[in-house]
């Protein structure tokens, strides 16, 4: 009897995975070596045509001639998924006008002005400061956190016959941003070695243009790249035009030096416009109307903090509200502060007068004029928001002129206006069912019936809806 093995032979992976890609590599070998002849055939370098026969004037209607080219994107990174969308539509345009016989040109320059750069040396030098040059967070798994790091890390750029899928967890690819600056690196293939260097903003100009230009070559962009540069002064004839620009501009009164409000970095001590911001791209700055409320009388607990405080001997305390509907004020009845809060006791740029507001509101207001020192804050001591609770306080555009008190709010926020929240029951629904929450509940809420039974919703606003009690009818 004959024994027949009908097993069929092991299949080798490596040879499974180049059969699944054979069509892909074959239309990516054809891309380079086109590529690769465009190139040294220079057929996207273009000059101005040297043609006597026709007039100079006549010139281009032989010679038709079109240019685009792309927002310089910021070299603080590699370019993005973004930026691929973007500049495949000029890329596009470029080689329509090109089929339709005129001289394409499509120049491409790096953008390396403004903060973005600054600020993501200056976080690897911090991190530097923080973790020493191996980058050792401490109190963390080494051997985990390296681990953490090759599992999200690409491998290089896709090879013929190669993978494309990279080897980022379905956490990790949706998560995406990391903490510090040097794991966004490190998942770039960079040693820890090569990512000090960034700490040096220059280094960053020299790192990841190159980069740029070997991606836009590889999607096969019609770019000029005689033409290529950097912004600032490490093209001094784009610096200058720069410079003459402005110059022209302000010769013409078109602008001028001075103050406005803005996104004010600190720590840079220059305006942080919206796309030189590292995080917080979109917002902007948010007007407020302060109200100065002048204390006429503590509460117990606000009066043993503040008699403690050397420095408010003889000085107006104000507690200083922010609102966005200074029109109202007339209907004020009362003013909130959140019981869980902590207030200071700032020295405003009047000697003899104290602002109590959050520290972040201290902070805001130093930059605007309204400290001693411009920047700074001078901060007399602490206060908290229950301890305030019961203080009477003057409402200058109130119609309750005697004065208002202090009443609890437990979702004030700290990082909203000062912390201070005025009310007008009339017109704002959520300050009407507050107050009459406060009129039912004196002993729930820990206040005396005073301090809310004699105040009542004024008119402020008639509407033919709504009548001039808005808030109720809501």
């Amino acid at each position: 009897m004959t024994m027949t093995n009908n097993a069929k032979p092991a299949a080798d992976p490596a040879t499974d995975e180049s059969r699944k890609t054979v069509k892909r590599d074959a239309l990516m070998a054809i891309e380079k070596q086109w590529q690769k002849d465009w190139e040294e055939r220079a057929v996207f370098e273009l000059d101005m045509p040297e043609d006597d026969s026709v007039a100079p004037e006549m010139l281009h209607d032989k010679h038709p001639k079109w240019m685009g080219t792309f927002p310089f994107p910021y070299m603080n990174g590699v370019l993005h998924l973004g930026h691929a969308f973007s500049v495949s539509k000029i890329e596009f345009a470029a080689g329509w006008e090109r089929l339709k016989g005129k001289r394409a040109l499509f120049p491409f320059g790096f953008h390396v002005t403004g903060m973005p750069i600054k600020a993501a040396a200056d976080k690897i030098a911090r991190e530097l400061e923080m973790f020493g040059p191996e980058f050792a967070i401490p109190g963390e798994n080494e051997g985990e956190l390296e681990d953490q790091m090759e599992e999200m890390t690409v491998d290089g750029a896709p090879k013929a016959g190669g993978n494309f899928r990279s080897k980022k967890s379905k956490v990790a690819a949706k998560t995406g941003n990391k903490k510090y600056q040097f794991q966004i690196m490190q998942d770039q293939g960079m040693s820890n070695a090569e990512i000090a260097k960034f700490a040096d903003p220059e280094n960053w100009l020299k790192h990841y243009p190159p980069i740029a230009i070997d991606d836009l070559k590889a999607m096969g962009c019609k770019i000029d790249w005689r033409r290529s540069f950097l912004t600032t002064d490490h093209n001094p004839y784009y610096d200058s035009f720069a410079q003459w620009q402005f110059n022209r501009l302000r010769e013409m009164g078109k602008i001028k030096f001075g103050k406005r409000y803005t996104i004010w970095s600190a720590k840079d001590g220059q305006p942080c416009m919206d796309h030189d911001r590292q995080s917080g791209e979109g917002l902007g700055s948010q007007d407020y109307t302060c109200i100065k409320m002048q204390v006429l009388g503590w509460s117990p607990e606000a009066e043993a903090v503040a008699s403690a405080i050397p420095e408010l001997a003889g000085k107006k305390i104000y507690l200083v509200a922010a609102t966005l509907r200074p029109e109202t004020m007339y209907g004020q009845t009362n003013c909130f502060v959140g019981t869980k809060l902590e207030y200071g006791f700032f020295q405003s740029a009047n000697a003899d007068e104290v602002f109590v507001v959050t520290e972040r509101a201290a902070r805001n207001m130093a930059f605007q004029g309204l400290s001693p020192t411009d920047g700074q804050v001078t901060k007399l001591g602490s206060i908290s928001g229950q301890a305030i609770v019961g203080s009477k306080v003057s409402a200058p555009l109130s119609r309750y002129s005697d004065g208002v008190y202090m009443l609890p709010m437990e979702n004030v926020l700290a990082t909203k206006g000062t912390g201070v929240v005025t009310s007008v029951p009339s017109d704002s629904p959520d300050d009407y069912a507050a107050l009459r929450d406060l009129k039912k509940k004196t002993d729930f809420y820990g206040i005396k019936p005073e301090w809310v039974e004699s105040f009542e919703p004024v008119p402020v606003i008639s509407t033919a809806t709504y009548g001039d009690m808005v808030a109720p009818a809501l």
